[in-house]
């Protein structure tokens, strides 16, 4: 769906076509006929044996009326929101009378599951689908307005970006009269249009819901699991326990990817030999969570957990409550920030956590500063040098090798354009509306539009009660749990923790939350499919040998 001359056709072969389409039912299609409705969720595929069906951009306040594309014979209206439940923001209006069937959401998983061309084939029609409509004109059904160094506006980008949402950003002043013509003005920022209707001050939790990606299960729902944090290790839970035939749903506070995801460069994760980016690994990663089921939610975010009867309820801020027999935790740890004065003011205006496309275009060209000497640091140093960038890397140790790999120290030290500060610190940071300049430790002052901030991060383990942690709340797990504790909790089920598995039956910990984790990506994406195995255990009360204290 590129372009509104496009006619789509032909996605199936005869031998397929037959295959699908004994899956479907017959329904009516008359010219006129809506048969996907702009809004409706959940909508069944419609498979296009004879005729045409116009794909439309209806018209809004903003825009007319757009013909996006046209599906003919043996092809399919629909899009990646089958899959993931997001709102249809198109619509499909039969042009040309025909034969045409409806391939509701639990046969197309049948389809998925039985016929593994067609599941290949879909999934790649499907995602080229989405891609096409990133950028084109049917993006403009999402439309954010603000400012570009807006906190508020970045959130919304950085959401609509990591969820593969279709959209456009404008900051307001290419259409100023427009606006003002509308009643918006400058405490509405950031005004997000979804398909027409305005969202004055909007965050990303407004638009979920507005698009239904925001929990809405029922109460009496009970899933087989529910995985919190959907960073590397939470979705290699989720995409492992769908697979292996858990009812799944995948929850995080702010979107998928986590800290993979302003990576820009990863170059030691196998099976990638020219490196791949955080956001490019994750969005992958979630295509193939949605093929085996995954229910994707975000923002949801947790805060509370206790068991109830058989299962586990989580408790999420806006109120809903998930079932689920069994969780795993996976929420990482969020980002630390330097105790300096205006540093709360010009985050998201200069001062980011994150070194992705998104925060290099606001600062290319330009000069500036990264802290930390992790292997992250040392990654955005080399992206945003690569984008034109002057980088400015304060450490506060002697040397890099303390934490960070060598081939970004050599890679660093053959870069002209960084320049690495030992023993140094930020000190102060100073800007109006946005950062302007950074001083050091050694009293040099940098004029600098950006400051990203690689210094570590606290588990995110303050919404759990009852549950072990070591002195600095990480998640203890497994032989870790102390013994009285997992005498306590897990004696009532007749055994010890399972590997993953915290001082509460039947909660897990994987990733950057867990102690003892080695803070990779690959070693979170293991940790995550490893803690299934585990359920399945624990589900089946298959007890390893029991412990016993030392010296006894």
């Amino acid at each position: 769906m590129t372009s509104p001359s496009e006619t789509i056709s032909g996605t199936f072969t005869d031998d397929q076509w037959a295959r699908i389409s004994a899956y479907a039912e017959p329904i009516d299609a008359s010219p006129g006929d809506y048969v996907l409705e702009e809004g409706l969720q959940w909508y069944p595929l419609i498979l296009v044996d004879t005729g045409l069906v116009d794909i439309v951009r209806p018209a809004n306040a903003w825009f007319p009326e757009l013909l996006v594309a046209t599906v003919g014979a043996r092809s399919y209206v629909g899009e990646l929101g089958v899959l993931s439940g997001q709102r249809a923001f198109l619509a499909g209006r039969v042009k040309e009378g025909g034969r045409m069937l409806a391939l509701d959401t639990a046969a197309f998983r049948r389809v998925m599951a039985e016929h593994d061309d067609l599941a290949d084939l879909l999934l790649r029609d499907l995602w080229k689908r989405r891609q096409g409509l990133l950028t084109g004109p049917a993006a403009l059904t999402l439309k954010i307005v603000g400012p570009e160094r807006s906190r508020g506006v970045l959130a919304l980008r950085s959401y609509a970006i990591r969820l593969g949402l279709a959209h456009t950003w404008h900051d307001g002043s290419l259409h100023a009269d427009e606006l003002r013509d509308n009643g918006v003005t400058a405490d509405h920022m950031p005004i997000v249009w979804v398909q027409g209707e305005p969202i004055p001050n909007a965050t990303p939790g407004m638009v979920a819901e507005k698009l239904g990606l925001a929990y809405q299960e029922p109460e009496d729902v009970t899933v087989d699991l529910a995985v919190v944090g959907a960073g590397p290790s939470g979705l290699a839970a989720a995409i492992y326990g769908a697979s292996e035939g858990l009812s799944t749903v995948l929850l995080d506070g702010i979107a998928p990817g986590g800290q993979a995801s302003a990576t820009s460069r990863i170059e030691n994760y196998l099976g990638f030999p020219f490196g791949v980016s955080g956001g490019d690994l994750i969005g992958q990663a979630q295509l193939q969570a949605l093929k085996f089921g995954v229910r994707v939610f975000a923002p949801c975010e947790a805060e509370g957990l206790e068991a109830s009867g058989d299962h586990l309820v989580l408790s999420l801020t806006d109120g809903a409550r998930v079932h689920a027999r069994a969780v795993i935790v996976a929420t990482g740890a969020s980002y630390r920030a330097l105790s300096l004065d205006r540093w709360a003011d010009l985050e998201g205006a200069g001062i980011y956590y994150a070194a992705t496309p998104l925060e290099a275009k606001q600062v290319a060209g330009s000069t500036v500063v990264v802290i930390g000497g992790a292997n992250s640091a040392g990654q955005a140093a080399l992206f945003l040098a690569s984008n034109g960038c002057t980088v400015h890397l304060v450490i506060r140790g002697d040397k890099l090798d303390a934490s960070m790999s060598a081939y970004l120290i050599d890679r660093l030290a053959d870069d002209s354009r960084v320049t690495v500060h030992t023993h140094t610190q930020v000190t102060s940071l100073e800007g109006e509306d946005a950062l302007e300049r950074v001083t050091l430790s050694t009293g040099e002052v940098i004029d600098a539009r950006g400051l990203f901030c690689f210094i570590g991060a606290e588990p995110s383990t303050r919404w759990l009660k009852d549950v072990a942690t070591d002195d600095r709340g990480f998640l203890l797990t497994g032989t870790d749990v102390p013994l009285a504790e997992a005498a306590t909790t897990l004696g009532l089920h007749g055994r010890d923790p399972l590997p993953f598995e915290t001082s509460m039956p039947f909660v897990f910990a994987t990733g950057d939350v867990r102690n003892g984790s080695m803070k990779r990506v690959a070693a979170a994406v293991g940790e995550g499919s490893s803690a299934v195995a585990s359920v399945h255990r624990a589900f089946a009360h298959v007890a390893p040998e029991p412990r016993v204290a030392a010296g006894t």
